[in-house]
């Protein structure tokens, strides 16, 4: 009788544990889909959607595991509601696709965004040719963000031109005529390079500013990479989370190693179509000839600028690299982009700045989670100070003016910083004969998922 109860005691006491443990986890599911649907209205403020690659969820396989929203380096993107996955917040994605990687039965691919996303881009085929013949466009002026697309498309770019080289050249040797010239020494142009080094192929590599292209120029300890990605010459880079340092480090290791060449300073004003089929490259400092070309120039361009009076003051910079080589100074940062936050949480963390954020709308709506859960630690502190529905309306010598909610407002100032994007090589691309347009990005969805996969 005695082992009956102390039996009957167990079953009772593990069905009062189990049941407490199923209460619990059904509180906790829904404190995070509670959280998750206020993330949706909040969502709902800003429509636009998401701006490039971004996740494609198959309720009919999707069985709410959250191990997509968990891995998502970005925030609240995804969150299950319902008991299926969801895109809540489109805005913030850009396609980093390890959510794709993450799901266990195989609902989430990367697809691309809608054709009307994909205005004044250039028309590219899936091997990302331009309607010019043996001309190619990668990374982000192709309409892909993140550097892990641009090193694969500038791999990818190099096996294309490798298949069909011999057929281009017609059996010709022509001196002087290198078998492609790559213009960036970005991601792209420098996985492009390495790989034509790989493939034995003749070369010729232009970057108009320093090797590294746009990465160079971004702030110290900046993470540019979140997921593994096969470079040529080396195989697959497996750390997940990759600062600017370390993989500028890595680049110039590889550029030692295999004796890569790069033209710096070397702007590419001019390319043309001659009549045996191959292309004159023109630069400020000279002309190339070669059968193929790759463009991994990037999308920013020319820095945009305010267009007000006194921008020309040269306290009035575009681009942020050593933030401790200011301190003990009055700043503004415009702008409301990852850049901008990073810039003025950098310089407010040098000793004696006081920085001033200046931006626009009345929230940040595009910043990484990351940036939005450092920036109060430093607006705390009263080194940093956020002035949203704002906007210069003039610099001066030792201020700047603001309008701020239609007042005008003088800011004692020392040096100013604008993150306001960049112009796109628009002009430059139709001089070359490229055609921009809308472009329904969705067509390449099947191939870019693929590569995402396979380069995991």
């Amino acid at each position: 009788m005695k082992e009956h109860m102390n039996d009957k005691l167990m079953y009772v006491t593990f069905g009062v544990l189990l049941l407490f443990l199923i209460t619990s986890h059904l509180r906790r599911m829904r404190k995070k889909e509670t959280a998750a649907r206020a993330a949706a209205e909040r969502g709902k403020l800003f429509s636009g959607g998401p701006r490039a690659q971004h996740p494609h969820i198959d309720a009919t396989y999707c069985i709410g595991c959250g191990a997509c929203v968990d891995v998502c380096p970005e925030g609240d993107v995804l969150a299950v509601i319902g008991g299926k996955a969801g895109i809540v917040n489109g805005h913030k994605c850009i396609g980093h696709g390890l959510c794709a990687e993450a799901c266990p039965v195989g609902a989430i691919t990367i697809v691309m965004a809608s054709p009307s996303v994909g205005a004044d881009m250039p028309q590219l085929t899936p091997q990302h040719e331009s309607n010019v013949p043996n001309m190619f466009i990668v990374g982000e002026l192709g309409g892909l963000a993140l550097i892990k697309n641009a090193v694969n498309q500038g791999r990818d770019c190099i096996d294309t031109i490798t298949a069909r080289l011999g057929q281009i050249k017609r059996g010709r040797s022509v001196p002087g005529v290198h078998d492609v010239c790559v213009v960036g020494a970005g991601p792209g142009g420098i996985s492009a390079s390495l790989r034509a080094i790989e493939r034995k192929l003749s070369y010729v590599t232009l970057e108009q500013d320093e090797f590294g292209g746009t990465v160079a120029k971004y702030p110290r300890q900046k993470l540019v990479m979140t997921s593994p990605v096969e470079f040529p010459l080396h195989g697959k880079f497996k750390k997940l989370k990759i600062s600017k340092e370390e993989l500028l480090h890595f680049w110039q290791k590889l550029h030692r190693q295999a004796g890569l060449k790069v033209h710096t300073s070397e702007k590419v004003e001019d390319i043309r179509k001659e009549a045996d089929g191959s292309f004159s490259i023109h630069t400020t400092k000279g002309r190339y000839r070669a059968w193929t070309v790759i463009l991994a120039l990037g999308r920013r361009g020319t820095p945009r600028k305010l267009d007000i009076k006194g921008e020309e003051l040269p306290k009035v910079m575009y681009s942020l690299i050593e933030a401790d080589a200011y301190t003990g100074a009055k700043i503004l940062v415009v702008g409301g982009g990852d850049s901008a936050v990073e810039a003025a949480m950098g310089l407010a963390h040098q000793k004696g700045n006081q920085v001033v954020l200046s931006y626009r709308k009345e929230a940040f709506s595009r910043i990484k989670e990351r940036n939005a859960k450092r920036l109060p630690e430093y607006t705390k502190t009263g080194r940093l100070k956020v002035i949203f529905n704002s906007q210069p309306v003039e610099i001066r010598e030792k201020s700047v003016l603001l309008e701020v909610a239609g007042k005008v407002r003088e800011v004692p100032n020392d040096y100013v910083w604008v993150f306001a994007g960049g112009t796109p090589p628009n002009e430059f691309l139709q001089k070359v004969g490229i055609q921009l347009g809308q472009r329904d990005l969705s067509r390449d969805t099947a191939s870019e998922a693929k590569l995402t996969r396979r380069t995991a």
